[in-house]
């Protein structure tokens, strides 16, 4: 059930060709339609992690967290000031060739395009 994800930065207007080198790497349960799964999340929550990789800088790790609302945000130190809220992360598929939003520590919201789904 538990899935590697990979995840690249889409076409913006600062990169209008998108840039594998900015990545998210994903450990998370998905449903057989490639939807997180909240439930499996409550068991295998330890091993949900997430990585940030940018070139330059080093990788920043942390976890995937579920919030009421089904809400889902990447977390990377206690407290909330960190957390990169997913935009409507419950609704998107993890499949390849589909995008999802995430919004950065800087408040801007990018697409990313799900290159790799993987089975762990």
């Amino acid at each position: 059930m538990l899935k590697k994800i990979r995840l690249e930065l889409g076409r913006t207007p600062d990169r209008p060709e998108g840039d594998p080198n900015v990545a998210y790497e994903i450990v998370a349960p998905l449903d057989r339609s490639g939807h997180l799964d909240a439930e499996a999340w409550k068991t295998h929550r330890a091993d949900c992690i997430i990585a940030h990789l940018r070139p330059g800088l080093p990788v920043e790790k942390g976890a995937l967290l579920h919030r009421r609302g089904n809400v889902w945000a990447f977390s990377y130190r206690p407290g909330t000031e960190d957390d990169e809220p997913l935009f409507k992360l419950d609704s998107h598929q993890f499949v390849v060739g589909e995008y999802v939003s995430i919004t950065g520590h800087d408040g801007a919201q990018k697409p990313y395009k799900v290159v790799s789904v993987t089975n762990l």
